[in-house]
C-alpha cells in the first residue's frame, strides 16, 4: 500500500519536472525546429531539473519492478 502511494507521488513529481524542461529540447528540437541547432551545456536550475528527472525516472521504474515482484 505504501509503495503505491510513493509511486503515485514520484509519478506526479516526474511529470512536473518533465513539463518544466526547456521547450526546444522536445520533438521540434529533434527535427531542427526551435532555436538553432547548436549544442549548449545545461547549467544551474536546468541541470538540476534534468538530473532530478533522470533520478526520479529510475526510482519510478525501480518501484514498479519492486511492486511487480511482490
Amino acid at each position: 500500500m505504501i509503495i503505491s502511494i510513493i509511486q503515485i507521488v514520484v509519478a506526479v513529481v516526474l511529470v512536473v519536472l518533465i513539463l518544466l524542461q526547456e521547450r526546444s529540447a522536445g520533438l521540434s528540437g529533434i527535427f531542427g525546429g526551435g532555436e538553432g541547432g547548436y549544442y549548449h551545456a545545461r547549467r544551474g536550475l536546468e541541470k538540476t531539473i534534468f538530473r532530478g528527472t533522470i533520478f526520479l525516472a529510475v526510482v519510478f521504474v525501480g518501484l514498479a519492478i519492486f511492486q511487480f515482484l511482490n
